[in-house]
């Protein structure tokens, strides 16, 4: 009688199907969604009349509908309302003032994180600066923002990059400084200059920590954006924000942080799609291994 099969399962035999993978995304996104589906469910059941809490809440389905008017809606000569079909014009302005600030920020955190990492007489310099300033929030640099820029969205632009900059170059300085020392006994070793050691050994190896640090920088630049519409600008979610809550529409203000919440989900969703794409050789070198 033959024994049973003892043969090792060849590694394309162990890879999922196309239908378990599908099965496992389905099940995650499932995961992902019960928590707020439960949260609006129970909101929406404890309303009454439409409000919750003595009516200083509006339910979902009110916050809903008033969305479409503020997304959707087709202002008449006679509409003075400023939510009727204007939020895509403040999704831009925000958007705009975001990737501004931001850009900034990686343009100047990213060299500089990896210039301290590197040097020790640029860490010795700069990096005490950093740390002395980095504690100071968003809000305290308000008052210098206006008395320079005014009401305007260089003034903006300017908090999204303070916010920003600091995640970006301190993790970006971290990662510089974990870089394995033997890839860099190996490059000096084949004759590589200290610019080839920058650009082809730390660069690549900081990757990791410089994501993390564009992830971060990321969303405290979304919540930059909303604090200095609020004050130092006339337009954006921050200053419809602001404004609803100032007049008293609740249910602008509830859709406005939903606006504000998933805006912020998909931009970071791209920085961890970029990552992915770029540092791909880690996922092969993990597989290999």
């Amino acid at each position: 009688m033959a024994g049973p099969d003892t043969r090792k399962t060849t590694g394309s035999a162990a890879k999922p199907s196309l239908m378990e993978l599908a099965g496992e995304r389905l099940g995650r996104g499932l995961l992902a969604i019960a928590l707020p589906l439960a949260v609006l469910v129970l909101w929406q059941l404890s309303g009454k009349n439409g409000a919750v809490a003595g009516g200083a809440l509006p339910t979902p389905d009110r916050v809903w509908n008033a969305w479409l008017v503020w997304a959707f809606g087709k202002p008449g000569p006679m509409t003075l309302s400023p939510y009727v079909g204007t939020w895509a014009d403040a999704i831009y302005f925000s958007a705009m003032r975001v990737a501004k600030g931001f850009g900034l920020a990686v343009l100047v955190g990213v060299p500089l994180g990896i210039i301290i990492g590197w040097s020790r007489l640029a860490a010795s310099m700069v990096d005490p600066t950093i740390q002395w300033l980095r504690p100071v929030p968003i809000t305290a640099w308000l008052p210098i923002s206006i008395a320079i820029f005014g009401i305007s969205d260089f003034g903006a632009v300017f908090l999204i990059t303070i916010g920003a900059f600091y995640p970006i170059v301190i993790n970006t300085t971290q990662g510089a400084r974990d870089v394995d020392k033997n890839w860099i006994r190996a490059a000096l070793m084949m004759g590589a200059s200290q610019w080839d050691i920058l650009r082809r050994v730390v660069l690549p190896a900081a990757l990791p920590s410089i994501f993390t640090g564009l992830r971060i920088g990321l969303g405290i630049g979304w919540t930059a954006v909303i604090v200095s519409e609020m004050v130092a600008v006339k337009s954006g979610l921050g200053y419809v924000l602001w404004d609803a809550y100032y007049v008293g529409r609740m249910d602008i203000v509830i859709a406005d942080m939903v606006s504000i919440g998933l805006f912020g989900f998909l931009s970071d969703w791209a920085i961890v799609r970029l990552e992915r794409w770029v540092l791909k050789w880690r996922r092969l070198q993990n597989f290999n291994q």
